[in-house]
């Protein structure tokens, strides 16, 4: 009987392992390869004409604007930290550390940092638990809930400056606040709330967290959501209470989002600006009493007559290191909680 003689099945797409393999492409055509569109050996499908560069070319937009619009000023600014520049330009001739030198010894940028540092010492904590509480109010599904929801999220879409002057007339001295209080009979002369030092920072305080109020509680809103509701049920058949439900469940749930909003809260009240400049005026308060760095880097640096934009820009990088340091010790607040 004759032996059967049967041809080996190719299986389309597989390569043959006795093929010869050709001669390797050369050094040009492998660069063309990888730079011009095209089929590219060894992938499937889309991936054939996908390049390294493609992802790069979609992201040039983002990342020409980062670096135009904030890594270019960063650098610039700490060049200019060791230069007596000008704000108005002008030849700039390089004085090393002496700016960092008048800094330390500058009374007044201690001053600043102080009320910034108090500023973010009072506000961050406040920010970081009443939008929490509120979100809890207004987070059950109660007829007509959704009007309360927008109300206090108003004060968000309002300007800065809109707010800050309605903030004036309420707390000035014949302002309605006072002429309120004086017709309840609750006070004698009117309370200096925009003459004060102290009480014109705490009226920025005030300001600050009422506008943020509503911005954060749509953080924690979020937050809530993700929440188990059995664990609430469970609680409760347990006899817990409302206040120990809030401390034992409800805060553990939303813990990132309270280091997030402690975060962003804090990095705001170090920049905070508007705030003091609507209600201690131009000066920042009486002798410039309740000037933040931000205030105070443009009274130095930006003066079109007495101004040094060297000094200012060094009072700026300060600035930056103080917020540097707030944001890595959120960090490492993060980490050791899911630790």
């Amino acid at each position: 009987m004759a032996a059967q003689i049967t041809s080996p099945v190719t299986v389309p797409g597989a390569e043959s392992t006795d093929s010869v393999p050709g001669p390797a492409p050369s050094r040009a055509r492998r660069l063309a390869r990888a730079l011009l569109p095209g089929p590219a050996l060894g992938a499937n499908g889309a991936a054939m004409y996908r390049r390294w560069w493609l992802p790069w070319l979609w992201t040039a937009p983002a990342i020409g604007c980062a670096v135009v619009f904030g890594v270019f000023p960063f650098l610039n600014t700490v060049l200019l930290s060791f230069t007596d520049a000008k704000p108005l330009g002008g030849a700039a001739g390089f004085v090393g550390l002496d700016n960092y030198t008048r800094m330390l010894d500058d009374s007044d940028f201690w001053l600043a940092t102080r009320n910034s540092v108090l500023y973010a010492l009072i506000v961050v904590p406040l920010m970081v638990l009443l939008p929490l509480m509120l979100a809890v109010l207004v987070e059950k599904n109660l007829p007509g809930i959704g009007f309360f929801r927008s109300a206090f999220y108003t004060p968000v879409l309002a300007s800065s400056v809109v707010v800050g002057l309605s903030w004036q007339w309420l707390l000035a001295d014949d302002g309605l606040v006072n002429t309120w209080l004086e017709k309840a009979h609750l006070i004698r002369d009117a309370i200096p709330f925009l003459s004060d030092p102290w009480l014109i920072l705490l009226s920025a305080m005030g300001l600050t967290l009422w506008k943020g109020l509503g911005w954060y509680m749509v953080f924690y809103l979020a937050a809530l959501g993700n929440v188990p509701k059995e664990l609430h049920e469970a609680a409760a058949m347990d006899g817990a209470g409302a206040v120990r439900r809030f401390w034992h469940i409800t805060m553990p749930g939303v813990r990132q989002a309270m280091m997030l909003v402690g975060t962003l809260t804090g990095i705001g009240s170090l920049r905070v600006f508007t705030e003091i400049y609507m209600l201690g005026s131009s000066t920042g308060g009486p002798g410039g009493a309740d000037r933040t760095l931000p205030f105070y880097i443009r009274d130095v640096g930006l003066d079109p007559i007495t101004g040094n934009a060297g000094y200012g820009s060094a009072v700026s990088v300060a600035l930056f290191l103080l917020t540097l340091g707030l944001t890595l010790l959120a960090q490492r607040l993060t980490k050791e909680d899911e630790a």
